[in-house]
């Protein structure tokens, strides 16, 4: 792991809290209108979290979900800056270009179907699924907003590093490792590739 990070991915609110709760270890990505016909790309394997609630509303969300986006949408009202509390170090990468697969990610996170459906085909059908290790600070950090964050795209890049410092992981190494083990043989890459 690295000592500082200066890049962070942003991700929805209710995703990010997910992630922080250990209820998910996996990121569904596309990409955002400002990262050209390519779409998203993997630029960073280690990187904060970077919570937004921008179109984020509870058709989105799978219905087991809604009460964790109720709970996020009353936290931290303040609009002029952002709260970064946890790191991600991505392990595995898996690019799905079938539909019918798609069905192999229920379960692992908390969008709704239509959600990913609409993800998938968006521009072109394909969706990245990247399987992470999440950590947590053990103080906030609060990072004003600016007009450099915004914008849909996936990537931000902080004026300066962050110190990752002591972190502890979301989940205990036992509880992890079987969770990776059933995320890979649920997602192939021979299925996948």
């Amino acid at each position: 792991m690295k000592s500082a990070n200066r890049f962070a991915l942003k991700e929805w609110a209710v995703v990010c809290q997910a992630l922080h709760l250990g209820r998910q270890s996996l990121l569904l990505r596309k990409g955002g209108i400002h990262e050209g016909k390519e779409g998203f790309q993997i630029e960073h394997r280690e990187f904060w979290l970077y919570p937004t609630k921008f179109h984020q509303e509870s058709d989105v969300v799978a219905p087991d979900a809604r009460p964790l986006l109720n709970e996020v949408k009353l936290q931290d009202p303040l609009t002029d800056s952002v709260v970064i509390r946890n790191y991600a170090v991505v392990e595995q990468v898996i690019e799905i270009h079938e539909e019918r697969l798609l069905s192999r990610l229920c379960g692992l996170h908390v969008w709704s179907e239509q959600t990913v459906h609409d993800r998938f085909h968006y521009r072109r059908p394909g969706l990245f699924v990247l399987l992470t290790r999440i950590y947590q600070r053990a103080e906030l950090l609060r990072m004003p907003q600016s007009p450099h964050f915004e914008g849909c795209r996936s990537w931000v890049d902080f004026p300066t590093e962050i110190t990752i410092g002591e972190l502890s992981p979301v989940l205990a190494e036992e509880s992890h490792v079987r969770r990776m083990e059933f995320m890979r043989s649920n997602l192939t890459a021979d299925v996948f590739g």
